[in-house]
Order: C-alpha cells, then sequence, then structure tokens
C-alpha cells in the first residue's frame, strides 16, 4: 500500500484536536513511507496535511477541479497536481490513484466521497479499504446511521464489517495495511430470491 488518499475538511473545525491529528496523521504517513492523495486544497485540514506531509520528505498529490483553482484555493508546492474538469473527475482520479481511503473528520464533500467508497466496495467495483479516524467519536452518529442501515435490511453485515474504524492512527494504518475485503459473493442472489417473494 502506497498511495493513501485522505478525504478531509477545507475547514480546520472548532477543536484543536483535529489539526493536532492531522498533524499525527502526515508523520504516520511519511514514517510508513506513502505518499499523500487529496484534494489538493491549500486551506483547512487539507493543507495542514500537505504541509506537513512535504516537510517529512513524503510527496503530496492534489487533484482539484479547475473551479476551485479559479477560486484560488489550490495548493501550489505539490509533488503532483491534477486540474480536472469536474468533481466527480476528481474523485474517480482519486479511486483511480490511490490504495486505499482514509476519512478524517470533514463536512459535506468528505461525506460525499466517503459515500462513493462505500457504494463501490458494496458492488465490489473496488476491493480498497476505507477506514475511518474517528477522532473525538466525530464519525460515530454515521456509523451509527449504517449500523441502523442494517438492522433495517438496507445494509448487510459483511458490508458493515468491511470498514476499518479507529480513532488511533498507527491502529488505523495497520488495519488499512492488512485489510481482507469479506466475501460478498452471495448478497447479490439473495437479494433477487427475497424479491420474488
Amino acid at each position: 500500500m502506497k498511495k493513501i488518499c485522505v478525504f478531509c475538511g477545507s475547514s480546520l473545525g472548532n477543536k484543536a484536536i483535529f489539526s493536532e491529528k492531522a498533524v499525527e496523521l502526515a508523520e504516520a504517513i511519511c514514517q510508513n513511507k506513502m505518499e499523500l492523495v487529496y484534494g489538493g486544497a491549500n486551506v483547512g485540514i487539507m493543507k495542514i496535511l500537505a504541509d506537513r506531509v512535504l516537510l517529512g520528505g513524503a510527496r503530496a498529490i492534489g487533484i482539484m477541479p479547475q473551479l476551485l483553482v479559479e477560486k484560488e484555493v489550490a495548493h501550489t508546492n505539490l509533488s503532483e497536481m491534477h486540474i480536472v474538469e469536474s468533481m466527480s473527475e476528481r474523485k474517480q482520479m482519486m479511486i483511480d490513484t490511490s490504495d486505499a481511503f482514509i476519512a478524517f473528520p470533514g463536512g459535506l464533500g468528505t461525506l460525499d466521497e466517503i459515500g462513493d467508497i462505500l457504494t463501490l466496495n458494496q458492488l465490489r467495483i473496488s476491493d480498497k479499504p476505507l477506514g475511518f479516524l474517528n477522532i473525538n467519536s466525530f464519525f460515530t452518529p454515521l456509523l451509527e446511521f449504517i449500523d441502523h442501515c442494517v438492522e433495517a435490511g438496507f445494509v448487510r453485515p459483511e458490508h458493515r464489517k468491511n470498514l476499518v474504524v479507529a480513532d488511533n492512527i498507527n491502529d488505523l494504518i495497520e488495519g488499512l495495511i492488512n485489510y481482507k475485503p469479506l466475501s460478498t459473493k452471495k448478497w447479490i442472489d439473495d437479494i433477487k430470491d427475497q424479491s420474488q417473494d
């Protein structure tokens, strides 16, 4: 696992722990000889993460749609910067480029990116792991919603079990490195059978 994509905020959030953990995550990426793939911004958590990765001697690869470049939020000192036409193209390039994904606390853009990976993994279009860095229990409500979907019969238990969740950065990275997707071969046949009743 070489290239790790981090979905994170263009804002800093209202707690110092988010910035502190961004620094720790950047240091862990460097220590594990990984490369950062991210949204390419020079603001918020994105900036902290990219700056610290570069400071630690690792590569930082940004992917940003032209409309955001025009808003002057692009990082200009990255190892690589890819300018794309749309948000959809940005997500696809992140997916194609990366070996694994980390969800770091963020807002609606982060939620959108997480949703794409969850769906692709569910359909086995992608088997690249998604890890939730659950800083300060940030993702607990989202994980509880996914559990609620399992209880309601809309998400398979095996898809929920495929998620890597940790509040400790080293544990999360270890979980991503050792990730093996659970078999979901049977679930499409099951939903076909259920739909015939």
